[in-house]
């Protein structure tokens, strides 16, 4: 087994989102689990080599394991793009779900290649996101369930001083997501023409909060129908940058990518 720590989507040097890239393991997804839990790392990505051809990434939090991962995906890419001789791009696939995603380098970013995927048809009912937030909420815009491969509930909040004062139910959004096979919250708010800043809300554990979430930069562009720069970290003191280029046919998410020492 080979195992590499990187951070993902950093918007400085020693910054970003960590997560683990795991080679040459052939255990069972109990043990992929059971690794996951104690390494207490937000994302842990497998990358397999099936003995049909291609390569397949399978995504595991510490709590369950995932059907999409992007900032995971990112590290992964780092590891198959940047070694010697590598490709520019190449596609892989989730474990999961067999969703295709296109890997592709570009000097020093990297970018992962995906489209919308069907969002769960859940009405979210108007007392919903005050109780997932454990406060009244005042939403600008109705919340949305989107997806590039891992639903989101999207929450669209007034500003920055309120996105970061929050303090959600983190027990109550993981039943409710698991209710209606959402991954969690993701509050947004606007800062600027294309800009954004945002927190997620999927992990139990406060101190697990992520500090940079693909598939809702990727979700959060497929509603608005857009590209952007979505802002995340502030509050876990890992400022990251997500870059999403938007089209009606593909959607590209991409950042920074670093080797933590």
């Amino acid at each position: 087994m080979i195992v590499h720590l990187l951070k993902c989507f950093g918007a400085a040097p020693g910054g970003g989102n960590a997560a683990l890239v795991v080679e040459n393991d052939d255990t069972s997804v109990t043990a992929r689990q059971a690794f996951a839990r104690e390494r207490q790392v937000s994302a842990c990505v497998f990358i397999d080599r099936p003995a049909d051809g291609g390569i397949v990434l399978d995504y595991f939090y510490p709590h369950t394991r995932s059907p999409l991962c992007l900032h995971a995906t990112l590290a992964a890419a780092h590891v198959l793009l940047t070694a010697p001789g590598a490709p520019a791009s190449l596609t892989v696939t989730t474990a999961m779900r067999g969703q295709a995603l296109q890997l592709v380098r570009r000097g020093e970013r990297l970018f992962i290649g995906l489209t919308p995927q069907p969002a769960p048809a859940v009405m979210v009912e108007r007392y919903v996101p005050s109780e997932l937030m454990g406060q009244h909420m005042h939403l600008l815009s109705p919340p949305v369930i989107a997806s590039v491969g891992s639903p989101k509930l999207l929450l669209e909040v007034a500003d920055r001083t309120t996105l970061r004062a929050l303090r959600p139910n983190l027990e109550l959004i993981a039943d409710w997501s698991a209710l209606h096979k959402v991954s969690g919250c993701y509050a947004y708010c606007r800062t600027g023409e294309h800009e954004y800043e945002g927190r997620n809300f999927n992990h139990l554990d406060p101190a697990l909060e992520d500090s940079a979430t693909g598939v809702a930069a990727g979700a959060l562009a497929a509603h608005l129908q857009q590209s952007l720069l979505l802002h995340q970290g502030h509050v876990t003191q890992q400022p990251c940058l997500i870059e999403v280029q938007y089209s009606p046919l593909a959607i590209r998410v991409g950042g920074m990518v670093q080797r933590s020492i």
